[in-house]
């Protein structure tokens, strides 16, 4: 693969959109390729969290590569649209945890692209935001619906139907983005969250994803179901009992995601 970079490191995917002379833009090829490597990610045991970034300095992700989308007629128009809708849908359906290192511009796309993600660091002033009705279309890979789930209806019609770019620190108090931190701590930063999640029980961290994303849009009571579905799940593994035995030995578990 050319266009998506990925390797695993202490139980830590990294994946990188590796188009920093284009603003790590999606063309097709990409998509095609970022969605091989997501699918992987979710049958691979050995990663526990994702971190996802775009190469370089400039950008995270301005969005669809709108030089190849000039060429496209309209058939081809539809299937890019359904493949970065099917790759991001596969992103915030991944049972690991996710976290988006926005590292320059996350616009149109991109800024879905963080959207899909369960967490976002970004650096200090990035600019970010859904502008496509400013090319005459709307948000198609979920912005419409999962910005509104983040932030409130009103705020989320705000931004775009004006197509208005927001800074990282404007998204952090909207409660897009988790922290912000300077170009130099982005990767640290993310790496030092992601120790953070994995020190607890990996099948525990799964389970409680489960239940968060698959509740959180159902009444209260089938939300508690599938939290009681989700608990059920974690009673007979090892971990929990590794769990009680650390803590009657008064000394740090040692987890194995079983």
């Amino acid at each position: 693969m050319e266009n998506v970079l990925f390797h695993v490191e202490n139980h830590i995917g990294y994946v990188t959109v590796n188009r920093p002379e284009v603003l790590n833009c999606f063309n097709y090829d990409t998509l095609h390729e970022l969605q091989e490597v997501v699918t992987d990610i979710s049958l691979n045991p050995d990663v526990h969290v994702v971190i996802f970034t775009g190469a370089g300095e400039k950008a995270f992700s301005a969005g669809a590569d709108l030089k190849e989308r000039k060429t496209l007629n309209e058939t081809e128009v539809r299937r890019n649209v359904k493949a970065i809708r099917d790759v991001f849908n596969s992103i915030a359906q991944l049972p690991q945890p996710t976290i988006a290192a926005v590292n320059g511009y996350a616009l149109g796309g991109g800024f879905e692209w963080l959207l899909s993600c369960d967490f976002t660091i970004a650096v200090e002033g990035v600019s970010m935001g859904l502008t496509e009705t400013s090319w005459a279309i709307i948000p198609g890979a979920g912005g419409t619906q999962r910005l509104p789930r983040l932030v409130g209806e009103t705020k989320a019609k705000e931004l775009i139907f004006t197509a208005k770019k927001i800074t990282a620190e404007e998204a952090r108090d909207l409660g897009i983005v988790l922290k912000v931190v300077p170009r130099g701590e982005l990767l640290s930063s993310c790496q030092e969250f992601a120790v953070n999640i994995m020190k607890n029980g990996p099948v525990a961290i799964r389970q409680a994803k489960y239940a968060i994303t698959r509740g959180i849009n159902t009444d209260l009571q089938t939300g508690l179901e599938i939290e009681a579905k989700a608990y059920e799940l974690t009673i007979p593994t090892e971990d929990r009992v590794e769990a009680l035995r650390a803590f009657s030995e008064k000394r740090a578990p040692q987890f194995k995601g079983k």
